[in-house]
């Protein structure tokens, strides 16, 4: 997203910097605050994606990750079937409704609040029985299976990777068992995890398999999707 051209000033505004660029905004009062929230708050304020997606009505930034892959991709079709896992706050699949996808189903541990005509339900993917109410729901085999999990970390960067790839191969199972023949896969996953295996396996499933970092996912963020398309079906 460009930014109009700055007009050139005599005196920087009040809060800018002899170039005359703004300083980037910074709470009042952090007094109740974890230096963290303190920092995550202040990055919502100055981020330009965080910032348009509250203009469009967007429940997260993370609707211009799927919508940068889907304009790369053109995964999303007129009357597609996608499942979302992960799907809280639902910004996703506010972006396939968008895209006219006929049926659109989301499952999170988190409440999310309803998205009409998506079917939205709360619970562990990983439970067994969810995969079936999520096809049972969707309607039919799913054209396009998202995720967007992530695990909650730990601190440990190693352990933190495992739970990761644990995801997506889960992720990855749930779309080699349900996808139709030609289908698509996204998965969260970070750069420098234990991904290689999970990818290998995807290459034998899907025609193509790639690493992709959205311009919405920050810079300073190891955060990539793996995006798979292709489907060879069961026998593939």
């Amino acid at each position: 997203m460009s930014e109009p051209p700055r007009k050139r000033m005599v005196r920087p505004p009040t809060g800018g910097d002899p170039s005359g660029r703004a300083t980037p905004a910074r709470l009042k009062t952090a007094k109740s605050r974890t230096a963290s929230s303190q920092a995550w708050l202040e990055r919502q304020i100055n981020d330009p994606f965080a910032a348009e997606a509250r203009a469009l009505g967007y429940r997260s930034r993370a609707a211009f990750k799927l919508s940068e892959i889907d304009d790369r991709f053109g995964l999303i079709r007129r009357g597609s079937r996608i499942v979302d896992l992960g799907c809280a706050p639902g910004g996703w699949i506010q972006v396939a409704l968008e895209r006219r996808a006929a049926s659109v189903v989301g499952v999170d541990l988190l409440p999310v609040d309803p998205l009409p005509p998506a079917v939205i339900l709360q619970g562990d993917f990983t439970d067994p029985t969810m995969g079936p109410r999520l096809l049972e729901a969707l309607g039919g085999a799913p054209d396009l299976v998202l995720s967007d999990m992530a695990p909650n970390t730990t601190g440990h960067r190693q352990t933190d990777h495992l739970r990761i790839v644990a995801l997506i191969e889960v992720a990855a199972d749930f779309a080699a068992a349900s996808l139709r023949p030609g289908g698509s896969f996204v998965a969260k996953a970070f750069q420098g995890g234990e991904t290689g295996q999970a990818l290998e396996t995807l290459k034998r499933r899907f025609s193509v398999v790639r690493n992709v970092k959205p311009k919405a996912s920050r810079s300073e963020s190891s955060e990539v999707y793996i995006v798979a398309t292709g489907y060879k079906g069961a026998g593939g």
